[in-house]
């Protein structure tokens, strides 16, 4: 792996190339990563596996029209073929009025944020198993558990650089630590399988071994012997672990290409009151240590913290330059940067601020209601809104939880159900998007 001035240079010197062989602006992206993962089963040592991968991209432009193209061959004869053919091929490439590097006058410049994203540690091969063997002992040791899919452990270094024609250059390093386990609980036809995993930058930031274990055990435990639920409407309580995903159909949903292709559910909705007036979500990439912290974005454009979501209202979409152009607006560092073709559109570190009471508050009142603690299928339409996914997790029965269920659908629109969303204030930041517990009311829940 180069250093990350190294490979600024190189980004540098195919532009270069590029720009010798007929091109009229283009960038380059240098994408680098190692890591190492061991993983054991049943207290034994299963697998030991190690990577390493590096690739350069180049788009290059030759007027509106572009190409793209990429390799891991980093010599120099291969690099000169590389510039040639992405010319040739922007030459024969249909012209795109929307198409471009980032505005030069955006660009970011000068020192770049430090998010402190790399523990410069590498554990040695025996570190990473007794971690993985920890979390798998622990989890074993639940009583109920009768067998593992493994405990494992796993570190890394990634590496990122991008350089553009018109000014811009820069990169950072950052590393990833993760622990896991994945248990079963139970005997033949009622057995039930659950995990825990806890992912950082720094090592010293991961919950211990033994405590992600001892909950990977626990949660088998309590699926156990599930049950199924009568279909109805019914209020419906998303775990952490799944309610982030109702904000990733937002996420999708105002991305500016969704908008501007008109493929959006929540297409003319710009400043609506999407939320209860309680709801607030965040996005930021300047989180120190987060897992989806950037100084810049894909096209070189300076990135900064902003309510996605502001007292239950939409503040506006997620642009690149492209989108940007097509939209008539302006780029808002959401740029997310691939080994070849053109940036795409992504968030960071995504938060859907606590509300006002606890869990158990916030399930107190409900009569019947389920509480998911699993989605299945990719059931939701982002053009329409609507949704429908199978589940598993829990009855919610007088307020309290009373027994594991599974084989049930959960369905409605997304539209109703943001309007209908209540938070609880047990709100924990260790994934890329985090949330609370989340109550939606009226639901469809189709079970028995």
């Amino acid at each position: 792996m180069l250093s990350v001035d190294q490979a600024e240079n190189r980004c540098h010197a195919l532009i270069e190339r590029a720009m010798r062989a007929g091109g009229d602006a283009g960038d380059a992206v240098y994408l680098a990563n190692a890591s190492e993962s061991v993983q054991v089963r049943l207290g034994k040592l299963e697998d030991v596996e190690r990577s390493e991968s590096e690739h350069i991209g180049l788009r290059v432009f030759v007027g509106q029209s572009s190409a793209s193209i990429g390799t891991s061959d980093f010599a120099d004869a291969a690099l000169d073929e590389l510039a040639q053919r992405a010319v040739a091929m922007a030459r024969a490439a249909p012209p795109d009025q929307y198409a471009g590097l980032a505005p030069e006058s955006r660009l970011l410049r000068g020192s770049f944020p430090s998010l402190d994203l790399d523990d410069a540690q590498d554990p040695r091969p025996e570190d990473l198993r007794r971690s993985a063997e920890e979390a798998e002992d622990a989890a074993r040791a639940v009583a109920g558990v009768t067998n593992s899919e493994g405990g494992g452990a796993s570190s890394g270094r990634g590496m990122v650089a991008l350089a553009t024609s018109h000014g811009f250059s820069g990169g950072y390093s950052v590393s990833n630590h993760s622990i896991s386990a994945s248990v079963l609980a139970g005997e033949g036809s009622q057995m039930q399988r659950d995990y825990c995993w806890r992912s950082a930058r720094y090592a010293a930031d991961l919950l211990d071994p033994a405590e992600i274990g001892r909950r990977a055990g626990e949660r088998a435990v309590a699926r156990m012997n599930p049950g199924r639920v009568r279909s109805g409407p019914m209020p419906v309580v998303f775990d952490p672990r799944v309610g982030g995903s109702l904000v990733g159909h937002l996420l999708g949903a105002i991305s500016g290409s969704a908008i501007a292709r008109r493929a959006s559910f929540l297409l003319d909705r710009d400043g609506a009151q999407l939320f209860d007036s309680g709801v607030t979500i965040t996005d930021d990439p300047l989180r120190l240590r987060g897992l989806r912290s950037r100084p810049f974005d894909g096209e070189g454009l300076p990135t900064g913290p902003r309510k996605l979501v502001d007292a239950g209202r939409l503040t506006g979409w997620l642009m690149d330059s492209a989108a940007a152009r097509q939209l008539g607006a302006e780029p808002t560092g959401h740029a997310a940067r691939g080994g070849s073709g053109a940036p795409g559109v992504s968030s960071s570190n995504v938060v859907l601020e606590p509300g006002t009471v606890s869990r158990d508050a916030l399930i107190a009142d409900i009569a019947e209601g389920v509480y998911v603690t699993e989605l299945i299928g990719q059931g939701v339409n982002g053009v329409t809104g609507d949704y429908s996914r199978g589940a598993a997790g829990f009855r919610i029965v007088n307020g309290e939880l009373a027994g594991a269920i599974a084989e049930f659908t959960v369905a409605g629109n997304l539209i109703a159900m943001f309007a209908a969303l209540i938070p609880a204030n047990d709100l924990e930041i260790h994934r890329g998007i985090d949330v609370p517990t989340l109550r939606i009311d009226a639901l469809t829940v189709a079970g028995d």
